[in-house]
């Protein structure tokens, strides 16, 4: 973790080639039976499953915020919009290769996607190494199957799933034009976009693995292992 080093020690993985990898997330709300750091809390896990599968990978401190105007109305939402965000990312990264060379940023809040697109083009414009990681992920948009059962794996003891409850069921393309006019509120009383029911921890680590071999798989094409990876993800 970048955060536990020294200067000196940071300056030191910085010339040995150490690739920075930032989590960016959000918080904002996640239904009635996860937490609010639920993006961030998904984002931070591949990062550091990611630092697990490769040598050259350092951790940075979580970026816990983004434009998440779409859950506005629901208690605990704190978003800094689009606007922020991308002037954010564009410094931080402006910041950071002036001791990393490749900076990864791993996303998981739909809303964050533009700002972080936006600010990648502009900082690889200024030729800066940095690449924005966006998991595939098939199923409900938000505080659904998966985001539940993701977080059954990471942590059960923060999961209310005595409270979880069905929101809106229809696909994303056929509800988008009322979540852009109105947000999440405007189809979802209780701020769900599908069904939790069923969810699983296994389920939930089944994906996680899927996606840390997505990431593993994308930072290979980006940036060649120079060293033997480790094992036991």
């Amino acid at each position: 973790m970048l955060a536990n080093l020294t200067w000196p020690e940071a300056g030191e993985r910085g010339a040995a080639g150490a690739i920075l990898a930032v989590a960016v997330g959000a918080t904002e709300q996640h239904g009635p039976h996860l937490p609010l750091s639920t993006d961030t809390d998904i984002a931070v896990s591949l990062c550091a499953r990611l630092a697990a599968g490769r040598r050259d990978v350092l951790v940075g401190p979580a970026i816990p915020y983004g434009a998440s105007g779409e859950h506005a109305g629901f208690a605990g939402t704190l978003s800094i919009g689009q606007a922020a965000l991308e002037l954010l990312v564009i410094e931080l990264c402006r910041s950071a290769t002036a001791t990393f060379d490749r900076v990864l940023l791993v996303n998981w809040h739909g809303g964050n996607l533009d700002p972080l697109r936006r600010a990648q083009d502009l900082l690889r414009a200024e030729s800066r190494d940095v690449r924005v990681f966006v998991p595939r992920v098939q199923g409900d948009p938000h505080a659904g199957r998966s985001e539940t059962a993701v977080q059954l794996a990471l942590a059960p003891e923060r999961v209310r799933l005595e409270r979880a409850r069905a929101g809106d069921t229809r696909p994303l393309a056929e509800i988008l034009p009322l979540l852009r006019a109105g947000g999440v509120r405007a189809v979802s009383d209780n701020g769900v976009l599908g069904d939790p029911e069923g969810a699983t921890a296994a389920e939930g680590a089944a994906l996680l693995d899927r996606l840390t071999t997505d990431l593993l798989d994308r930072t290979r094409l980006w940036w060649p292992v120079a060293s033997p990876e480790r094992t036991g993800i």
